[in-house]
């Protein structure tokens, strides 16, 4: 995990824009800047691509939403892409070693979510368990998290298996590294496991860029991070697709 400004304010502009949110009110789908806002067309990618089919469900008001929410994904997708060149740099790589066949037309989801807050008295015994989303790792690459800077509510697993929070720091992005670059990396970036635990009685709203590879990338360690690790394969390969409908047909009701 770690952390990136800038954007700090888009929240904000949401709460001014007078959106009431609930639990992904919005669900984007893309396979590449050149397409940023073409929904998936029916049997795009095959019988495997059809859990992922459907159009973004746009709201009427405000009228602005969809340009704000279009342009906030450029951005994103543009840091993300450079966040990338840069972890390929550090891996001992050219600065395009995620783009072409592994990244070039990268398939992103953007997923507002909103956590409601504890209700009751403020001498009411707090729930065993209000946890907001269970302990999981991201699908992709990495993952950029916009939050309200004033709830702490995300929670990380340390190397001891503990659960620690992750206070958030105005001006900033949370990134959370995914299990493709995990697999990519041979293990030297380790997937982010987390959860969100909101026990403040405001309501939490988080806004998560995810960062994919290619639909249909398969996946396995760089030549260059196997030499960083012995040369043996820590992963074997995986399709990023297939991996993808897996962790959704398991994780959400179709």
């Amino acid at each position: 995990m770690a952390v990136f400004a800038p954007l700090s304010s888009f929240l904000f502009l949401l709460q001014l824009l007078g959106l009431i949110l609930s639990v992904n009110v919005v669900f984007f789908l893309s396979f590449g800047r050149q397409q940023c806002y073409k929904e998936i067309q029916e049997g795009m990618y095959g019988a495997l691509g059809k859990t992922m089919e459907g159009c973004n469900q746009w709201p009427l008001n405000p009228p602005n939403f969809r340009a704000l929410m279009e342009e906030y994904v450029n951005l994103c997708t543009d840091l993300s892409r450079k966040i990338m060149r840069g972890i390929a740099l550090a891996l001992g790589g050219s600065p395009f070693e995620f783009e072409g066949v592994r990244a070039g037309d990268a398939f992103w989801v953007l997923r507002i979510i909103g956590y409601p807050g504890l209700s009751g008295a403020k001498d009411q015994k707090k729930p065993e368990n209000n946890i907001g989303c269970g302990a999981h790792t991201d699908y992709g690459l990495l993952t950029l998290v916009n939050q309200d800077d004033d709830i702490t509510a995300l929670e990380v697993r340390n190397m001891s298996g503990e659960w620690i929070s992750a206070p958030p720091i105005p001006g900033t992005f949370v990134c959370n590294i995914g299990d493709m670059l995990k697999i990519y990396s041979n293990g030297l970036y380790e997937s982010t496991l987390h959860r969100v635990v909101n026990s403040s009685p405001k309501y939490r709203v988080c806004v998560a860029y995810f960062y994919e590879t290619n639909f249909d990338a398969a996946v396995e360690p760089l030549d260059i991070c196997k030499q960083r690790t012995g040369e043996t394969k820590q992963f074997g390969r995986a399709v990023y697709g297939e991996h993808l409908v897996s962790k959704v047909t398991t994780n959400f009701v179709m």
